[in-house]
């Protein structure tokens, strides 16, 4: 999800029912993840190129979004099964509905078409969310995000894979900035380690015009937690950013990235394409 204007200040009295409430979505969502922890390394890969935000999508409202993207030069040889990026689209369709005031839920649909290989569906995942209520009154946006699913073996060395992302942002008037601090964990695929992945998501950003903001975000695997990967063998990659803002039905974000390291695809282009719709009028 894209972010949304954040006023949030000092500490404030918290509502006993609001606090209920948001512990209550809490505890179901960390027990969904230690019961699938037991089965699937996650790689961010092409197909959700995004910073979250930490607020969650509305109640009784829904956002449908398209995630395109673009391998300008990436991997020319098929690696451990997997085909090879240059020149891939990688076509994303993503559904989230907001069930409360704090939790939404998320679906995808992941499609690629690289030349030789044709079109194909290459799987699917679903990712339930939580953020922390405004009335807390936290100087920050704070949410925590759970993403689990399945994808084919020829488009991902991790069939299945789940990854959990916490999201602290804030806004200070018009400059924002997100952090993702995001682990991956492998559950089923080539790799028989489970140990989570540190990849780390941040996004920076200044409104210059009054419906525009321009920024940078960038995406990284460093290896596991417990054993870094030397730089050179890390993934880093940087993208400038244009995002639409102060529209409350449609959302947008393009750039265009590049590749720090030689394990990363060199250039890589993306376009997000939302539409909110309520459904309670």
């Amino acid at each position: 999800m894209l972010p949304t204007n954040l006023q949030l200040s000092g500490i404030q009295n918290v509502d006993i029912n609001t606090v209920t409430v948001i512990f209550v979505n809490m505890k179901y969502l960390l027990q969904f993840i230690f019961i699938i922890q037991g089965f699937v390394l996650f790689a961010q890969e092409n197909y959700e190129i995004q910073v979250y935000a930490s607020p969650t999508q509305a109640k009784s409202s829904t956002i449908f979004e398209s995630h395109t993207n673009f391998t300008f030069f990436g991997q020319n040889e098929i690696i451990n099964g997997v085909l090879p990026s240059n020149h891939s689209i990688h076509e994303t369709i993503e559904i989230t509905t907001g069930i409360t005031n704090n939790f939404e839920l998320g679906a995808y649909l992941f499609t690629n078409y690289t030349p030789g290989y044709g079109y194909q569906v290459v799987g699917t995942h679903i990712r339930p969310r939580v953020t922390a209520p405004s009335d807390w009154g936290l100087p920050f946006g704070l949410s925590l995000s759970l993403e689990v699913g399945y994808q084919k073996a020829a488009y991902s060395e991790d069939i299945w894979s789940v990854e959990i992302r916490p999201i602290i942002d804030k806004n200070w008037d018009k400059f924002y900035a997100s952090f993702n601090p995001t682990f991956g964990i492998a559950l089923a695929g080539i790799n028989d380690n489970h140990t989570p992945v540190f990849q780390p998501n941040i996004k920076l950003s200044y409104q210059f015009f009054k419906k525009a903001s321009f920024g940078l975000e960038y995406y990284g695997s460093m290896g596991y937690v417990n054993h870094f990967e030397n730089i050179i063998n890390q993934s880093h990659s940087l993208y400038a950013v244009y995002d639409l803002t102060g529209n409350n039905l449609w959302e947008a974000n393009i750039g265009v990235g590049y590749g720090l390291t030689d394990v990363t695809d060199k250039w890589l282009g993306k376009i997000i394409l939302g539409r909110r719709i309520n459904w309670k009028k």
